[in-house]
């Protein structure tokens, strides 16, 4: 009967913490020099006192001075040290992780080997624990055989013995024991012999055995079973000590065996080391052929992954090219493998593109060269026109209805088309990139009382009122801009939300800080949807065409808008959404040369409710004989409004929350009546 591994692995482990304290021979076991002992210890004892005594104020000095150059000097180097190792650990990872996002080859073969990794550690610890497995039980199956076979010898021999006093039993005992140790497959066998206790005979030996082994380094367990069955055989794996505090693997079979009625437990140990030695090679060589198979697959990946990636990053570079700008760029076509049909098919990509930008181009030049010259050459008949349609409109009382029906439709329409040739023309000057801006120094406050005189006629007449909305104490505002480009602006956009305000209030919104002027018009008529809030700043784009033809105009108004606030690095935005109203804000740099970051209205200003808010009151704006504007409520929360449209210059991304003002006074707000 053996014993389940576990009990095993105990057994070792006892006879690891037993077997240093019990090996004959070792420190543990010889007692001290007591002479030796009783001569050094006082001598020890006497020279501390002695130092003690005599040195006190040296070893103190000493002592200081040791910690102040470690407080000074080594603790500031340790710490620079631990700095510089984070830094460069930090910058590996900075590295690492740039590496890993930008480059598809690095991943692959990061990733090929972390998988290659975690099979090759798998395969060789499964490879490694079979390989140990079959050697300790070959080994094992070896040792249990030769131990039987022993034991049957020495049982033999004892049954025949004769022996009549205890020296010579002793001697007839090692002699036999003495054959086990040439009977085995190698010289590495042990043997011991002891006898069970409670046992009295006048010719029994205590123990027996070969040398340097005892009952320390047998397990507890497995003397237990061999004393409790005299007729099995047992086996435990230990640790044998071999000197110099060093341990072996080794297996100890045990079995009992009778003498002259006097029964014995005879124990044979085997070393296990050689098998150990074979075991640990094999193991490295597994090791070794791993980490070598590891740089193949390395190796491979890398030549693999660039074979394919190299052509992807070509096409990529080219791209890149080709979105500058330089339509020329091609890929390489080399082969006639999946590569070289990708680099043909994006080479004949990259020609149509080119075929048809160019020819856009072509026709954008034509169209452009075609509305200049149209406009130009409409300017002087037009003149013509109008004069004898204003000659007709200021003598229509003097016909009949149907003609003075007539003058009036002509005097319109002329005016009308005046105003369509005039956008185009202006429309024609950017698209030729010869605006001008005229930048001065000026109060936007007179721009925008330009613009509500001009535009209260047409809020009378749709039963809207107009109000001004603002946290600036002295209602004023210098900005370096160009007067008549802003007046269109705002007269564009005040006009605009007047027409769909349907009858609700429309609002102006205006505040400032050290960078930027924002000028927000809020209405809360019938809105826009997101589809329009995308297109809104397109030429020639209307949201509703039929509500364009009884009130709109060219459909270029917001886009010349657009443009003038390009003009001065502003922006123009927009957000909408349906029942709730639209708004339109443009933020200028106060001085021309600043890089907008914010807007100091956010958008929209009172944050997008679709009717008039308690905190602001909708009472109509009014003049006083000294032009100053008047104001209303003040400046609503800012809220993060879903749905707004932002067209900043040059692509820049503008923030919707900024200072409201550079005065500390622009929290007092007031209302001026007329």
């Amino acid at each position: 009967m053996n014993q389940s591994p576990d009990k095993f692995d105990a057994g070792h482990a006892r006879a690891e913490s037993v077997v240093p304290n019990a090996v004959p021979g070792s420190a543990t076991d010889t007692p001290p020099s007591t002479g030796t002992a009783t001569t050094a210890v006082p001598d020890v004892d006497s020279g501390a006192t002695l130092g003690a005594t005599v040195g006190p104020t040296v070893e103190g000095t000493l002592s200081a001075k040791i910690a102040a150059v470690i407080v000074t000097k080594i603790v500031p180097m340790l710490a620079a040290v631990g700095k510089g190792i984070l830094r460069v650990f930090s910058g590996l990872r900075h590295a690492f992780s740039r590496r890993w996002r930008t480059s598809l080859q690095f991943r692959t073969v990061v990733t090929t080997l972390l998988i290659a990794s975690v099979a090759v550690v798998g395969v060789g610890g499964y490879l490694a624990g079979q390989i140990s497995n079959g050697l300790f039980k070959e080994r094992l199956a070896q040792a249990q055989q030769e131990s039987a076979r022993g034991t049957t010898q020495v049982q033999d021999s004892f049954s025949g013995a004769s022996l009549s006093d205890q020296p010579r039993v002793a001697t007839y005992v090692g002699d036999t024991l003495r054959l086990l140790e040439l009977g085995g497959a190698d010289d590495s066998r042990k043997y011991l012999m002891v006898k069970i206790p409670g046992q009295n005979s006048r010719l029994a030996v205590s123990s027996s055995d070969s040398g340097g082994v005892t009952t320390a380094i047998i397990p507890d367990e497995l003397r237990q079973a061999v004393q409790a069955d005299p007729d099995s055989q047992f086996w435990q794996s230990i640790s044998l000590p071999t000197g110099e505090a060093g341990f072996s693997p080794a297996v100890v079979v045990g079995s009992q065996v009778e003498l002259l009625r006097t029964n014995y437990e005879l124990y044979m140990i085997y070393d296990l080391n050689s098998a150990q030695v074979t075991l640990n090679y094999i193991q490295s060589v597994l090791w070794v052929a791993g980490a070598i198979l590891l740089v193949l697959i390395g190796a491979i990946a890398w030549y693999v992954t660039r074979t394919v990636v190299k052509p992807v990053s070509e096409a990529a570079a080219v791209s890149e090219k080709l979105a500058a700008g330089e339509l020329e760029e091609r890929m390489a076509v080399t082969g006639e493998d999946e590569m070289a049909r990708l680099a043909t098919s994006f080479n004949k990509m990259a020609t149509s593109l080119q075929d048809q930008i160019t020819a856009l181009g072509t026709l954008s030049e034509m169209q452009q060269r075609f509305v200049s010259d149209v406009s130009h050459e409409l300017r002087t008949p037009l003149t013509t026109v109008r004069m004898a349609a204003e000659v007709l409109y200021d003598a229509r009382e003097d016909f009949d209805p149907i003609n003075k029906r007539s003058s009036e439709l002509l005097f319109h329409q002329v005016e009308r088309f005046e105003l369509l040739l005039a956008d185009l023309l202006e429309i024609s000057r950017f698209d030729a990139g010869v605006a001008d801006l005229d930048a001065e120094l000026l109060d936007i406050f007179s721009v925008i009382h330009s613009v509500i005189d001009g535009a209260m006629p047409v809020a009378e007449a749709n039963k809207s009122e107009l109000s001004v909305v603002t946290r600036l104490r002295n209602h004023k505002c210098v900005v370096e801009m160009d007067s008549r480009r802003i007046d269109r602006i705002l007269r564009n956009l005040v006009l605009n939300a007047l027409e769909h305000s349907e009858g609700n209030p429309v609002k102006i919104y205006v505040s400032a800080d050290e960078d930027a002027v924002a000028v927000a018009v809020r209405d809360y008529g019938i809105g826009m949807s997101p589809d329009a809030v995308g297109h809104v700043f397109d030429r020639f784009w209307r949201a509703d065409s039929a509500r364009a033809r009884t009130t709109g105009g060219s459909g270029l108004g917001l886009s010349i808008a657009m443009e003038d606030a390009r003009l001065h690095d502003g922006w123009l935005d927009a957000w909408g959404v349906p029942g709730e109203g639209s708004c339109f804000r443009l933020t200028l740099p106060r001085k021309r040369g600043t890089v907008l970051t914010h807007s100091p209205v956010p958008l929209p200003p009172d944050g997008g409710a679709a009717s008039s808010s308690s905190s602001l009151s909708t009472g109509p704006l009014l003049l006083t004989h000294t032009g100053s504007l008047g104001v209303v409520g003040a400046l609503g929360s800012i809220k993060s409004v879903p749905g707004v449209k932002n067209v900043p210059e040059s692509g820049k991304t503008q923030e919707q929350h900024g200072p409201e003002s550079d005065d500390p006074g622009m929290n007092s707000s007031e209302k001026v009546n007329h």
